[in-house]
């Protein structure tokens, strides 16, 4: 590939620094060069791309992705769908999530069991267009938990693989692990919006989470883990649980323990899907004067609390919203940054330092990925406007003017695109 250069950018570089104009130079698949002096470097024979103060920013990291969701309501509308088709679903919700900026995903489970596994590997050769991928097992979950939607009399299909005592759970995991993922997750709690566990109950045992833990670690795998309860967040930090999803409810203790394994853990409030039943789910059933209405703005309540007081602490914080059900559809991925604004209280630096930074330490390359620094790999976003004044700029896939991943320009729109905000003085 011939050399990239950003001519004349506002940088914004995942540090939490403030931006600073300069011109940044892409060799291959690395970040060669960033140059705060004017009209360097120069490179002969370089694509140059005239930035025109436009923001220069890393690519973005779903921390908490499902690439084979789509359009769900219930979870069992997940197991109906064919394999074919649910095979194409996910090749498109690839391709979507890289269209709208993110570079990077790190899964927090799949629905079948060679979805993220088959997608991760196409992406990988080159066949497909989409995000690098952290492929994940299916939700694995014990009986009655989230992702068994099955009643005595009838059998349905979901995304979990349920999996009850210490042995059926080293088999499932086993069986992950055989067939290719990089994540496994685990359903500690239940769920509000599951049928039998609601998400204050802790269904899965410590032994059954420390054997799954266990297990995975034989083979090398992180494990992701779903835990509203507050008693489900301790046995994620006690067992070893690496992600840690949701937390809402944790109490005193548990945000001690959260804060005690900050150097190895990570957290993901996923609270794309809470807003989208309470605000934007009636046309799916969800009411806001309902008990679903009522009980997603307590916890979109204890969210901001919990929140507040692990970002204070220094514990890692992902975004990623469980997008891929009906009211959270794949496309409004990044919304999240302006929810951690809005809902949470982050400032707008926090929450994309959320989406790129930390997301690159999830992915297992902290020291690569997810900033703007030399020697790093170049996945990159040229965005029309300011993000750290309007987070919004980063919503809309119109504003992505330039997406980079590992050096190759997916898109460049940036000489044809019509700039709309206001520019960065040169």
């Amino acid at each position: 590939m011939k050399p990239i250069l950003f001519r004349g950018a506002s940088v914004w570089d995942g540090s939490g620094a403030a931006a600073f104009p300069a011109d940044v130079l892409v060799e291959g698949s690395r970040i060669k060069t960033i140059a705060r002096a004017p009209g360097h470097p120069n490179v002969d024979g370089a694509l140059v791309i005239d930035a025109k103060g436009r923001t220069l920013m890393p690519g973005l990291v779903e921390g908490h992705a499902h690439i084979s969701f789509g359009g769900a309501v219930n979870d069992s509308d997940l197991g109906n769908i064919p394999p074919e088709e649910h095979v194409l679903l996910t090749m498109r919700n690839a391709k979507t999530l890289l269209d709208h900026g993110f570079t990077s995903c790190y899964s927090a489970a799949t629905s079948k069991l060679r979805l993220d596994v088959v997608i991760r590997n196409e992406v990988n050769a080159g066949r497909l267009p989409g995000p690098r991928i952290r492929a994940a097992s299916p939700e694995i979950t014990v009986t009655g938990g989230l992702g068994d939607e099955r009643k005595a009399h009838m059998y349905y299909e979901s995304f979990g693989l349920i999996a009850d005592g210490k042995e059926e759970i080293k088999k499932a995991i086993r069986l992950c692990c055989r067939e290719g993922v990089d994540n496994i997750k685990v359903n500690i709690s239940g769920d509000d919006l599951s049928p039998a566990a609601h998400g204050g109950l802790t269904v899965m045992t410590e032994e059954e989470v420390q054997t799954a833990v266990n297990t995975a670690r034989d083979f090398g795998k992180k494990v992701n883990c779903h835990a509203r309860a507050a008693e489900a967040v301790k046995r994620a930090v006690r067992c070893g649980v690496d992600v840690i999803y949701h937390c809402e409810s944790a109490d005193e203790e548990a945000i001690d323990m959260l804060e005690s394994a900050k150097d190895r853990i990570f957290v993901g409030p996923a609270i794309g899907i809470i807003y989208g039943t309470l605000y934007e789910g009636e046309p799916f059933g969800f009411r806001r004067d309902s008990e679903i209405g009522r009980t997603m703005e307590r916890v979109i309540e204890s969210t901001a609390a919990v929140y507040t007081e692990l970002r204070k602490r220094g514990v890692r914080i992902l975004i990623g919203g469980d997008y891929g059900f009906a009211q959270s559809p794949q496309g409004d991925n990044a919304r999240d940054l302006k929810h951690f604004v809005d809902l949470l209280g982050f400032s707008p630096n926090e929450a994309l330092q959320c989406g790129t930074r930390i997301g690159g330490q999830v992915m297992g390359l902290g020291n690569e990925l997810g900033q703007i620094k030399e020697g790093y790999l170049a996945d990159l976003l040229l965005v029309d406007g300011d993000p750290l004044e309007d987070l919004d700029v980063v919503v809309h896939e119109k504003n992505l003017h330039v997406i980079m991943k590992e050096g190759a320009l997916y898109k460049d729109c940036s000489a044809t695109a019509v700039i709309e905000h206001t520019l960065v003085a040169q």
